[in-house]
């Protein structure tokens, strides 16, 4: 009987067990350029932000905000985004990796949107200098069709603390990219 307590209380333990990837961190904080390329001529580009703090070896919280305008207009879109991801080592250099968000979007004009997104995919290091991943999601906003989209990044690390980083999200004919320095810890 006690064996069998001590053999379920460790598989009970087994997933909070698990640690981020060798390689990978879910501390950084990250900016650059933003450029969307939309249906029908509507592009937009200007600067973001974004990181993700662990709060556990499994556990991390995420955010980020963006601002662009359309070209040749007088309209800025802001759209940013809060959320909880869970990361769990699949192989010694790769996580598999969810994560769930509120967003928001404002383009003005009544153009002012609620929404969530939620997201899987695989995130690890690709070498000592190169990290990456590959998620697909769906987000949805209110009044407003959801949308399944996309995304891939990588990160060349210059050393342990700062790198280049870049992200590209593909949305039903939309694609929203970005590049920029990330500084991790």
């Amino acid at each position: 009987m006690k064996r069998s307590l001590l053999a379920l209380t460790l598989l009970a333990a087994l997933p909070f067990a698990a640690t981020a990837a060798e390689g990978v961190s879910y501390n950084y904080v990250q900016g650059g350029y933003v450029a969307t390329n939309g249906d029908g001529n509507a592009d937009a580009d200007g600067f973001g932000i974004d990181g993700s703090v662990a709060v556990h070896p499994n556990f991390h919280l995420f955010g980020g905000y963006n601002q662009q305008e359309i070209d040749n207009t007088n309209i800025d879109v802001d759209q940013w985004k809060a959320g909880v991801g869970y990361n769990y080592e699949i192989s010694p250099k790769a996580d598999l990796v969810t994560r769930i968000a509120y967003e928001k979007f404002d383009a003005g004009s009544g153009f002012d949107f609620d929404g969530y997104s939620a997201e899987v995919g695989v995130r690890g290091a690709l070498g000592t200098k190169v990290e990456g991943y590959a998620m697909a999601g769906y987000e949805d906003f209110e009044d407003l069709d959801g949308d399944y989209y996309g995304r891939l990044g990588a990160q060349v690390k210059f050393n342990q603390n700062w790198g280049l980083n870049g992200d590209v999200k593909f949305a039903d004919g939309d694609t929203q990219w970005s590049v920029g320095p990330r500084l991790t810890w």
